[in-house]
C-alpha cells in the first residue's frame, strides 16, 4: 500500500489505526492496520517506505483523517534504559498512542 492508497483508504474508513515502527539504529517503518492484517506502507518504487523521524511522518501522514497513530518499539530493550534483555521479551514491541 503506498501513501495514495493509504489516504483513499483512510478516508473510507477502512484503516483501523497507524503505526510508525522504531527499528534498532533509528530506523522508523509506517504500517497500517486493517482487521487483523498489518500492512506496510510503500514509497512509489514498492519499497518500504523509510521515515527519518516521529516529525517525518507526521508530515507524510497531513491529508489522513484522525486516526488511532501509535509509535511502536520493536526491540523494548533498546529503547528503556535499565530493562534487561533476555527470555521475558515482548514479541509485539511496546506501543505508545502519540495523540
Amino acid at each position: 500500500m503506498n501513501l495514495q492508497e493509504l489516504t483513499n483508504r483512510s478516508l473510507a474508513g477502512d484503516i483501523d489505526e497507524l503505526n510508525l515502527v522504531s527499528l534498532e539504529g533509528g530506523i522508523y517503518v509506517l504500517e497500517a492496520r486493517m482487521g487483523q492484517r498489518f500492512i506496510p506502507i510503500q514509497d512509489a518504487k514498492g519499497h518500504v517506505l523509510g521515515v527519518r523521524s516521529l516529525e517525518h511522518a507526521r508530515q507524510l501522514l497531513t491529508a489522513l483523517p484522525p486516526i488511532p497513530f501509535q509509535l511502536v518499539h520493536a526491540a523494548v530493550q533498546d529503547e528503556m534504559c535499565g530493562s534487561p534483555g533476555g527470555s521475558a521479551q515482548n514479541d509485539e514491541g511496546v506501543a505508545m498512542p502519540l495523540h
